[in-house]
């Protein structure tokens, strides 16, 4: 679970304002947490396979808006996903 801390740091780093939290490039840092949360629970969780259902969710999610992304702001794009660590 991500923390309300750690979505602050995420809306200073990559919002556009204090308050902003539904910019895509926002939404796609909180994502790849909880995705890197939940991968980490999944590795000593082997049979949670409701969680591992709702993994793939959240990353055909993040999906999705790293193409719409990078369709609208693609130098922006490759600046998150290089902050971000990402391969895409």
């Amino acid at each position: 679970m991500i923390t309300e801390e750690k979505k602050r740091e995420f809306i200073a780093q990559y919002g556009k304002q204090e308050a902003d939290t539904g910019s895509a490039a926002v939404q796609i840092a909180i994502l790849t947490e909880r995705i890197r949360n939940l991968s980490d629970h999944l590795q000593a969780n082997r049979t949670d396979f409701a969680s591992r259902r709702g993994l793939l969710k959240l990353i055909g999610k993040r999906r999705r808006l790293q193409s719409y992304y990078q369709r609208v702001n693609p130098e922006a794009y490759a600046r998150l996903i290089k902050s971000l660590d990402l391969r895409r």
